[in-house]
This record gives C-alpha cells, structure tokens and sequence, in this order.
C-alpha cells in the first residue's frame, strides 16, 4: 500500500513541476511588459535606468532557469510571490475567489452526473422509442446552444422580464454567509453548466449500457424472469461503472473550462474571470498559481479516477504493475 499511495505521490509531483515549468516559460515569452500591470502609465514616463531598477525589484532582470528555480525555492516555502495588479500576496487574491468557483463547479459537476446516470438509464430502458428519439434529438440540439447566449437569454427572461432571479455576483453586498442568497445567485450559472454539459455524458453513458444490454448476460437474465429496470440498474450499471469514472474524471476539464464562462457572462467571482484578468495583465505570480490549482484538480481526479477504477477492477492495477516492470527493465 505505501509502494502504492507513494508511485501515485510521484506520478503527481512529476506531472505538476512539468507543468508549473511550462507555463511559467510560455508566461515569460509572451509579449507584454508585466510593469505596466505593477506600475500602470508611469512605466511610461520611466527612464532606462528606472526601468531596469523596476525590473530587479520584482526579480525580471534573470535568466529564465534563475527565474523559475527562485520562483521554485519560494513555493516550496509557501511563497507564491506578490499580485503585480493587487500589490497583494497572490495567495491572498486567489483564495478569496476559491471558494466560489469551487461551490459552482462542484455543483454542477454533481448536478450533471446524477441527472445524466439517469437520464442515460430512462434511455436505456425505453431504447428506439418515441421518448428516446425525443429526447436525442432535444439534447443533441440544446447541446449545440452557445452558452453564453444561452445565459444572456436566462438573464434577460428570468432577471429583467420576471424580476425572479439575480443576474449576477456570488451573493448580495453583505450576505456572503447567506447560504440561501447564494444558491438564489447560483441557478442562472447552473441552469447553463448543466444545460451545456448534460447531454454529452449523458449520450456517453447511454451508448455504454446500450453496449452492455445486447450481452449473453442479459438475455439469460432476462430468460430467468429478470425484469429489464433490475438488470440495467443492478447489473449492467455496475458493469460500466469504471467507464463512467473514466469519463467523469476527464470531464473535471471540461466543467471547470464551463465555469470560465459562466462566470465571465454572469459576473460571477472566481478563479476563471481571475486567470484571464491575470493573463491580460501579464500578473505573472497570479497566473502561476490558478493555473497550478486547477492543474492540481484535474491531476488528482484523474488520479483518483484512476485508483477507484483498480478498486472496481484489480485486473487494472495488475496490468498497471506489469507495464511498470516492463518500463523499468528497459
């Protein structure tokens, strides 16, 4: 177990310093001069000998490799440099909007699976019917729907026509420990994530019983007295649970790329509006750092995908073992 849990720990080291690594080369070597975000116009009116003085003091004047094994060494210690916009610690700004990307995402994340297991199950059970082809053909097309018309549609019916809904924030000014007013200011968003998302997983899982349903399994159990919903939800279901991970944890991606949007039409504060304000402003230090957490999210899951799947399936982690040795002895 500890060999185990200690390869999972390296994998996830690995892949995170490739990362950190990469973007902060490809941050560098994009045009734009990260002063003006720290000093604004007056980078204009410095001169040469200001500049280079500005530039050392926010440790610009090094080489790349110096630059990253400085930026490294501080991480390490919990130090993730200063946001050059804020003029704050850049752990301060992103934890500050954390909490809020988290909420949404996660919510959604789980809004979307549950619905599409069950949408994928009615599906399965009423195949070719006349509800099935409905229902394929409304969740092909409302798939294709852009979300960000989707949601300025949902603001202009539900905000500005009805007056029910808030069109944007995370909760009203003073009301942040309001849990109500908070998912008041979260069913637009989620109406969108989970409207744009639904569909493809749920046609995912579909083809997936629809493969296991036609096995010998099946039409014995169906010859014992079975009845179709016990075998789909008691057997066939189980049997594809390790592609439904799979699926689930690549979609961790996707969701998250769908909260950047959201939260760019609905205004809503978090971590996607920040990394493209910290993009568009060369904030290096901030930038660094979303992107790390949202690295981190998808790593893991896909890691804990991946050892939920060996707990499913043994044979999994055998044939995992076995690759390794082979890697190893080459």
């Amino acid at each position: 177990m500890l060999r185990y849990i200690g390869k999972k720990i390296g994998i996830f080291v690995i892949f995170m310093g490739l990362l950190s690594m990469f973007v902060f080369i490809l941050a560098r070597l994009a045009p734009g001069d990260p002063l003006l975000s720290f000093y604004g116009e007056g980078v204009e009116r410095m001169s040469t000998e200001e500049h280079l003085a500005a530039r050392q003091r926010l440790g610009l004047d090094e080489t790349l490799p110096v630059q990253y094994i400085r930026w490294v060494d501080n991480a390490v210690h919990g130090d993730f440099g200063i946001s050059y916009k804020y003029k704050q610690p850049a752990s301060v700004i992103l934890m500050a909007l954390l909490g809020n990307t988290l909420l949404l995402g996660t919510v959604a994340y789980v809004s979307v699976f549950v619905l599409a297991v069950l949408l994928a199950v009615f599906c399965t059970l009423y195949e070719d019917t006349w509800v099935d082809r409905i229902i394929c053909k409304m969740g092909t097309i409302v798939y294709y729907l852009p979300p960000f018309w989707l949601g300025l549609l949902l603001i202009l019916l539900f905000s500005v026509n009805l007056h029910w809904l808030p069109s944007g924030g995370a909760y009203d000014t003073g009301r942040s420990n309001d849990l109500l007013n908070r998912l008041q200011h979260m069913i637009l968003p989620l109406m969108v994530m989970v409207t744009s998302h639904l569909w493809y997983y749920t046609y995912m899982i579909r083809n997936k019983l629809l493969d296991e349903v036609r096995r010998d399994y099946v039409l014995l159990a169906k010859a014992k007295g079975m009845s179709g919903y016990s075998i789909v939800w008691h057997h066939c279901l189980r049997n594809v649970a390790p592609s439904i991970t799979s699926i689930m944890a690549i979609s961790i991606t996707h969701i998250l790329s769908g909260t950047y949007v959201v939260e760019a039409v609905f205004a809503y504060p978090g971590i996607g509006a920040l990394s493209i304000e910290s993009a568009k402003y060369h904030d290096y230090n901030l930038l660094m750092l979303v992107v790390l957490i949202t690295g981190a999210l998808v790593i893991l899951s896909s890691l804990l995908a991946q050892t939920i799947n060996e707990c499913l399936d043994p044979r999994m982690r055998s044939e995992g073992d076995s690759i390794w040795q082979k890697m190893k002895t080459l």
